[in-house]
C-alpha cells in the first residue's frame, strides 16, 4: 500500500460517522445455550490499536493465519497501518462484547493496480479466547454489507491450507475456491499451501443471508 496513483485505499480527510454506516447488535447466534451476549460491531478508532495489535501480533508470532513474521509494534506504526485503511472502501471494524474488543475485519486493496480497485482482501481475526462463538461470522457479515456500500465488487482472500477453520468460515458464507497456490509461503519452517478464494458482491454470488 502507500501509492499515490491509487484511486482506492486511502483514508479521506472527512469523518464517517456512525449515522453513514450504523452499528450492527447482533446476538452472536452460535454461542453455548443461555449465552445471549451482544455484539457491537462499528468501525475501528485509533483507541482501539491496542486491542486490535494485540490479536494481530499474537497471531503473527502463533499462527500461519498471517504470513507477516515481525509484529506491529510502536504507535506509530499501528497509526500508519490504520490510516492505510479507508473507512469507505477499506474499512476496519471491531467486534465489542462488553466493551472489550474480541475481534476484528478488514478489508485491503488487492493490488496497488489501480485497475483491480474494484477487488478487495478481506482479513478477519479472533481473540484466543472467543473463537468458535459466531464472531468471525458476524464480522464477515457486516464487512460484506459495508463492503457493498463502498463499491467493492470481488471480495477475495488467500488461506493456509492448514487453516481449517477459516476455509470452513468462507466456505459458509458462499466463498468459493479459485485454486491451490502449492508451495507459495514458508514460516515456521513449514512450506504452506494457500488456497485462494472469492466471492462476488455485484453478480455471481449476491449477498449471503443475514442470519
Amino acid at each position: 500500500m502507500g501509492n499515490g496513483e491509487r484511486a482506492m485505499g486511502r483514508r479521506s480527510g472527512r469523518t464517517i460517522s456512525d449515522r453513514t454506516f450504523p452499528p450492527l447488535r447482533c446476538l452472536d447466534f452460535r454461542s453455548t445455550p443461555g449465552d445471549h451476549s451482544e455484539m457491537n460491531i462499528r468501525l475501528a478508532t485509533e483507541a482501539d490499536l491496542p486491542a486490535v495489535m494485540a490479536i494481530y501480533n499474537e497471531q503473527i508470532l502463533h499462527s500461519v493465519s498471517i504470513f507477516d513474521t515481525r509484529p506491529i509494534e510502536t504507535p506509530e506504526a499501528q497509526r500508519a497501518w490504520l490510516a492505510k485503511h479507508d473507512p469507505v472502501t477499506r474499512p476496519v471494524i471491531v467486534a465489542e462484547e462488553s466493551g472489550e474488543v474480541v475481534g476484528w475485519a478488514s478489508l485491503s486493496d488487492w493490488s496497488e493496480k489501480c485497475s483491480y480497485a474494484r477487488a478487495a482482501e478481506v482479513s478477519v481475526y479472533i481473540s484466543a479466547d472467543h473463537r468458535g462463538k459466531g464472531v468471525g461470522r458476524a464480522l464477515m457479515l457486516e464487512l460484506f454489507e459495508r463492503a457493498r456500500r463502498g463499491g467493492v465488487g470481488v471480495l477475495l482472500s488467500r488461506i493456509a491450507t492448514e487453516m481449517k477453520p477459516s476455509l470452513a468460515l468462507h466456505a459458509s458464507l458462499g466463498f468459493r475456491s479459485i485454486g491451490t497456490m502449492r508451495r507459495v509461503g514458508k514460516k515456521f519452517g513449514r512450506i504452506l499451501d494457500v488456497e485462494l478464494m472469492d466471492y462476488h458482491l455485484d453478480g455471481e454470488s449476491g449477498m449471503p443471508p443475514r442470519e
